[in-house]
């Protein structure tokens, strides 16, 4: 199949791609830990199948990133995303052994590390001034597709039955891996005889925006990755959830989640500043994730879960364009591959952690966890803001010092 070079078809044929892609990965998402614990698997082996998920993007990202600097190439990652989230879907279906789900998840986050791709090809497409606004449009895209998908798996799984939602992946991504080959990507004119020098990627690793981004996003996607992509669902189904109600749960985090990256850009920013709507992400998302111990019932799980998604979709597109502000465009996919593979570790480790905890205490003890992670990220970012005004103070107390000496 031939690219469609046409610019107006490519507007549309990306973000079409880019949703199938997430669909795919995240429609058996809500569904995933109670179908595990519903074939007996301990909790503690459910944490280390939604722990695997990150710790394969952990070591892969940043190689892919460096590749496809190197390369120069973006759409051969994409296709690859597209290949993979197939075959994890797929995995999913095999029954009788353990092995299957653990590397059915596994290849989901060799899927996930091909997201760099995406997002500089896309980051690709607008100026230096406009890649915040390019983050947040392909947030919103990554929150659509992830909308659609937890949706669909509920239903699905009512409808159907529980394998239902991974046949119904496996399909999606049937059409996306088809799609994505239609996807033209112009040469960007960087020349590359040398590829991604040592020196080089140590630039791109001393960054400084791009370190502090990682290092909160660790935390952020602990907090998400113990919450509503791990344990929520199954404690939801612990108070008598169906699947229908699941639906309802995945609604109340995902639509607000995805509201949240266009308040941020809008109002929010421009208003208060980056800093502090990371802030008030942190300590809300801290609060509602304590507020998931004492869950009387399915009603206020939706309402927690309102809040904490609001509150996660404020900071993650932030952190997506400080990855990347600033950075050497040959250098770009680099950067963006470090710090996936760095908040991988927060993917990887904070359900890996909580299980444990959760088959040890009880599931409480997981949010418990994720409420620590998103309190430390509260403070880390307090510390950050008051330093930086410090430092500005001073810089503007020189500066007038200067000017009347």
């Amino acid at each position: 199949m031939q690219a469609i070079h046409q610019p107006t078809v490519q507007r549309i044929l990306f973000p079409i791609v880019t949703i199938l892609y997430w669909v795919s990965m995240y429609i058996y998402v809500p569904i995933l830990s109670p179908y595990l614990s519903n074939l007996d698997y301990s909790l503690k082996f459910i944490g280390i199948v939604l722990g695997s998920y990150g710790l394969i993007q952990l070591l892969f990202r940043f190689p892919i990133g460096i590749l496809s600097d190197t390369l120069g190439k973006r759409k051969p990652f994409i296709i690859m995303g597209m290949l993979t989230t197939t075959l994890s879907c797929l995995l999913f279906l095999i029954p009788n052994l353990w092995v299957w789900p653990l590397l059915g998840r596994a290849v989901a986050g060799i899927c996930a590390s091909t997201w760099v791709a995406f997002t500089i090809m896309y980051a690709n497409q607008f100026s230096h001034e406009e890649i915040p606004k390019a983050m947040g449009q392909i947030s919103l895209l990554t929150v659509t597709g992830q909308m659609i998908g937890m949706l669909l798996s509920g239903w699905l799984t009512d409808l159907l039955g529980a394998s239902a939602p991974f046949i119904g992946g496996a399909a999606v991504g049937i059409a996306g891996l088809l799609l994505s080959f239609l996807l033209y990507e112009p040469e960007d004119g960087i020349k590359r005889e040398n590829g991604m020098s040592p020196g080089l990627i140590k630039e791109v690793i001393r960054t400084k925006p791009l370190l502090r981004a990682s290092w909160l996003s660790i935390l952020a996607h602990g907090v998400l990755f113990i919450t509503m992509f791990g344990f929520t669902p199954l404690k939801a189904t612990e108070l008598g959830a169906s699947g229908s109600e699941l639906t309802l749960l995945v609604l109340c985090f995902m639509l607000p989640h995805a509201l949240a990256a266009i308040v941020a850009t809008k109002w929010l920013i421009p208003l208060i500043g980056a800093e502090r709507t990371i802030l008030i992400a942190f300590v809300v998302s801290g609060l509602c994730t304590f507020g998931l111990i004492w869950s009387p019932s399915l009603p206020w799980m939706y309402a927690t879960q309102a809040f904490n998604g609001f509150a996660q979709g404020l900071h993650l597109p932030l952190f997506l364009s400080l990855a990347i502000v600033g950075i050497n465009p040959q250098m770009k996919a680099t950067a963006m591959g470090l710090y996936q593979a760095i908040y991988a570790l927060g993917m990887f480790s904070g359900p890996f952690v909580a299980g444990y905890l959760n088959k040890a205490y009880g599931i409480e003890y997981g949010f418990i966890l994720g409420g620590i992670l998103a309190a430390v990220a509260a403070v880390n970012v307090l510390y950050w803001l008051i330093n930086d005004q410090k430092r500005e103070k001073k810089a503007r107390h020189a500066h007038g010092q200067n000017i009347s000496s």
